[in-house]
């Protein structure tokens, strides 16, 4: 068990925000897991969990318990005989890597999903979804660790219970698990998912532009790579506005009764998409910039992105900063609109 002290978490993070982790595991495989959870017990210290960081905001002053940094590798598939192709990607895994791994093999299901910043393990956690597409569209299984227990513990998609950016392991059984692996089921040879107007423009575009025997999975990847890169949504040293966490707020979902009784709304002719459940989906960033915040908006050493106003940018400035300016952001949304925007990051709490 590699045991280290006082190691720096902002440059784990997407965001580079956050102080030192009092100490700290790095786990390459998953048989590492259980002695760095039982450690922690044996010493009393709070456990924080880290992927690809690009979802997480560290306090200035660090983390006072043990992070598990979770570095697990591997990529296998195996086809079935209902004509699935089960893709089993380790938990550590670079997220983009399992996408393109399943591109490169000629499997359809994530390729919307390109580009997203972030680890394999992660992806169940947040039900991650771009484009049209969430991943639990296709998790068939997802392995984990009691904490309590040290049990391997597995779950089908069912019990995941997958919501709009959420599932079991964000909501009720937040910190009671540690994700190791996903099974994702996709489809050998299969139609790319389109269903986004900008993506379906881009992907006519990148069709025009390609030979006759480019595959068509691998013109949906490139076309929202390109579009995320438009955005800053790529992580890239040469882009200051993806010094971020992504998007920073989710997309309120509010009951269609609510939407239709709120005449500021309304009268705003805000964009608007039907949900389940009799629910209407708001658009944050619509409701961002319209509350008076504008891409390219700085407070001090942070602000909006030039390029998505839906995204926070860390300009050399701290986490206390952020969280402040996230907030003024909900307060003045929540005041012109009654809507409430959530964040989307985890903020990690110092003690």
């Amino acid at each position: 068990m590699n045991l280290q002290k006082n190691v720096l978490l902002a440059p784990l993070t997407t965001i580079k925000l956050g102080g030192a982790a009092q100490e700290y595991i790095s786990c390459t495989s998953t048989e590492e897991i259980i002695p760095a959870l039982q450690y922690a017990k044996e010493k009393n210290l709070r456990v924080h969990v880290l992927g690809g960081g690009s979802n997480t905001i560290f306090p200035d002053t660090g983390f006072t318990g043990l992070t598990i940094h979770m570095q697990t590798k591997g990529i296998t598939h195996e086809d079935q005989a209902d004509g699935t192709t089960l893709l089993l990607a380790q938990a550590g895994e670079n997220w983009d890597a399992v996408v393109q791994y399943a591109i490169e093999h000629d499997l359809a299901g994530i390729e919307c999903l390109s580009g997203i910043p972030g680890s394999c393990g992660g992806t169940p956690f947040q039900n991650v979804g771009a484009y049209g597409q969430d991943v639990s569209e296709t998790i068939r299984t997802v392995h984990a660790i009691n904490r309590a227990t040290l049990a391997q513990e597995d779950f089908s998609s069912r019990e995941c219970g997958f919501g709009y950016r959420t599932s079991r392991f964000k909501e009720q059984d937040r910190d009671r698990y540690i994700i190791t692996a996903v099974v994702f089921a996709l489809v050998k040879r299969g139609a790319p998912k389109l269903v986004y107007p900008e993506l379906q423009a881009a992907f006519a575009s990148a069709q025009n532009e390609a030979s006759a025997d480019q595959n068509n999975i691998q013109l949906v990847r490139d076309a929202v790579l390109a579009l995320r890169k438009k955005k800053s949504m790529l992580i890239d040293p040469q882009d200051p506005n993806s010094v971020s966490c992504g998007s920073f707020f989710t997309n309120p979902i509010i009951p269609k009764k609510e939407f239709t009784e709120n005449q500021t709304l309304l009268q705003s002719n805000i964009p608007n998409f039907p949900e389940k459940n009799n629910c209407v989906k708001l658009s944050a960033g619509w409701l961002i910039e319209h509350a008076g915040f504008a891409k390219g908006m700085r407070v001090g050493n942070v602000g909006i992105s030039d390029n998505h106003s839906l995204a926070l940018v860390n300009r050399g400035g701290t986490a206390q900063e952020l969280l402040a300016f996230a907030k003024t952001i909900q307060d003045a949304v929540q005041e012109k609109f009654n809507i409430t925007l959530a964040l989307e990051p985890i903020v990690v709490s110092s003690s």
